[in-house]
């Protein structure tokens, strides 16, 4: 008895930070969302946001940010599995961590330089022949950057998922005559699907509502339903679009956090 009211009193403050930051913040977004911009109660928003204008917008959003996660994954499994067999593991983590430490915007500014019209990479490309090319502002210079900013939350989860594995179900497979590649679609890949959809889950949610990088870098030809809300707030300071858009930014990372979570075996018997 003593203890289940001990672990009561120390669900207190989490319950608290739950209701002030998370649930308040969301029921907010929701009632700006029924007031147009001279504060007139209205379902006016709600039919905006299913014209073309909106509905192109969302489909980019979906679309950079798959482009995103699926570069992320490709390069971290890999990354991931070398990282299991390789020396001074925890070096090579350290490594990847650390940019991650670094503020976001510095990060931004930094590629500004890399990638201007007389940065590093304009250089390189003048050195080996092909001259200087037009990098920032582009579709590449975006999916670029993004994809550096979250590569470290793909590779961690995948790592953790691969160093959990017994290894001797890869003995076993090999055994049993399995080719390296069958191992791996039949053994390895289904036994961290769970490490795969955590890094899939940290990177494209995120994508769905960038804006800063967007700007800096994509020079605003990338539009998302981030850059979207930045903009009703910001400078058309129509909260009401800005926060109908954001309702259905938090739908969409919703039903996607459902989909991609995982399920317990007992829930599948």
């Amino acid at each position: 008895m003593q203890s289940k009211k001990m672990r009561t009193i120390y669900l207190i403050p989490y319950v608290l930070w739950i209701v002030l930051f998370v649930i308040t913040p969301i029921l907010l977004v929701v009632y700006y969302s029924f007031f147009d911009i001279e504060g007139n109660l209205t379902l006016s928003n709600y039919q905006k946001f299913f014209t073309p204008v909106y509905l192109k917008m969302t489909l980019s959003s979906f679309w950079y940010a798959f482009l995103i996660t699926l570069f992320c994954l490709l390069i971290s499994y890999p990354t991931a599995y070398l990282l299991t067999k390789a020396k001074h593991r925890q070096l090579w983590l350290l490594l990847i961590i650390l940019p991650s430490w670094i503020n976001l915007l510095l990060k931004a500014y930094a590629f500004l330089g890399l990638f201007g019209a007389y940065g590093p990479a304009n250089q390189l490309l003048d050195v080996i022949g092909i001259g200087s090319r037009q990098i920032l502002f582009t579709d590449f210079s975006f999916i670029f950057v993004s994809v550096y900013i979250f590569i470290p939350f793909m590779i961690l989860p995948i790592y953790n998922a691969l160093e959990k594995l017994n290894p001797s179900y890869i003995y076993a497979a090999s055994d049993l005559g399995a080719s390296g590649w069958m191992t791996f679609r039949r053994v390895i890949f289904p036994l961290t699907l769970a490490g795969v959809k955590s890094g899939c889950q940290a990177v494209f949610i995120p994508s769905l509502s960038l804006f800063m990088i967007t700007r800096l870098i994509a020079g605003n030809r990338v539009i998302t339903l981030g850059t979207a809300i930045e903009q009703h707030f910001l400078v058309t300071q129509d909260w009401g679009m800005g926060s109908t858009i954001a309702v259905f930014l938090i739908i969409a990372m919703a039903v996607i956090m459902i989909l991609t979570g995982q399920r317990k075996r007992g829930d599948l018997a």
